[in-house]
């Protein structure tokens, strides 16, 4: 491994837990905001408490603590001296000026902030992909040119049972001329180049919607190159299991990552919510 260099994600880039438990690998998690007290994403608070309480209040979701970036930083540039850092997408979260304006304050670290312009597991599959160039012993600079070539071919695909949460959230981007249009009509959704949402197609009815994930995750697959897949979900479990069946018997070499999404995004999509991811490496 490349000791010299760390690298640094944001919780609501839902890197599976097997990275970040690696000693060259740090997170900041986002916060949730009831009336009551905060929490911190994923640390004291768990997605299933979320959903099971959104009829009853809806938290905020905020950046990471302030207090928590510099403690984290401060750990990393007592034992790197380099630090990659990608975050969820600026058009979605204001994450990314944040640990912008505190990396100006650790001079003395070398850092590339990388936009993923994406959300969930398709801005995590930017942290694996990370992880893996920093375990091959490449150099910074290349670690940094791969993963910037990757994010245009990164993409997460989902649909959601209602687009209640994301339009309370105020994430819901260029889908809001959707909701004025029958019930039964469900999105499909993704993040553009801006990396803010948008209607990706169209499908009546949840389930039918759900086909079309497939269909978009198998049309995005290469004839030639690397890829991996991933399914997540938010209290779909029956429906992420069948499209993780689906996409093992289809792809039996390829790496599929299968998690629930990250307490903090799940307050944006609320119940119901499946998505499948693809990244092009």
């Amino acid at each position: 491994m490349n000791h010299k260099i760390a690298l640094l994600v944001d919780s609501g880039c839902d890197v599976p837990q097997k990275y970040l438990t690696q000693p060259n690998v740090f997170s900041v998690p986002l916060k949730l905001i009831y009336q009551d007290r905060q929490y911190l994403d994923g640390v004291d608070i768990t997605g299933e408490e979320v959903l099971s309480h959104l009829e009853k209040e809806v938290p905020k979701t905020s950046l990471p603590d302030g207090q928590i970036i510099t403690d984290t930083l401060e750990k990393i540039a007592e034992n790197f001296q380099q630090v990659i850092v990608i975050t969820i997408s600026s058009g979605l979260s204001g994450t990314y000026n944040a640990l912008r304006l505190h990396l100006e304050e650790f001079p003395q670290l070398e850092s590339a902030l990388i936009d993923t312009k994406n959300i969930g597991i398709a801005a995590g599959f930017q942290g694996i992909y990370a992880y893996e160039l920093i375990e091959q012993g490449l150099e910074f600079s290349e670690i940094v040119e791969k993963i910037n070539q990757s994010i245009p071919k990164t993409k997460v695909f989902f649909s959601v049972a209602t687009l209640e949460y994301l339009q309370k959230g105020g994430r819901i981007g260029l889908v809001s001329a959707l909701l004025g249009q029958a019930l039964s009509l469900k999105p499909v959704i993704s993040c553009n180049e801006e990396g803010v949402y948008y209607t990706v197609t169209k499908a009546r009815g949840l389930n039918k919607s759900r086909e079309k994930l497939r269909q978009l995750i198998l049309e995005n697959v290469p004839k030639d190159g690397k890829f991996r897949l991933a399914v997540a979900e938010a209290n779909a479990k029956e429906a992420a299991e069948e499209a993780y069946e689906f996409l093992q018997k289809k792809f039996p070499n390829v790496e599929i990552f299968y998690a629930p999404i990250s307490p903090a995004l799940s307050v944006h999509t609320g119940p119901g919510l499946l998505g499948l991811g693809i990244q092009v490496y």
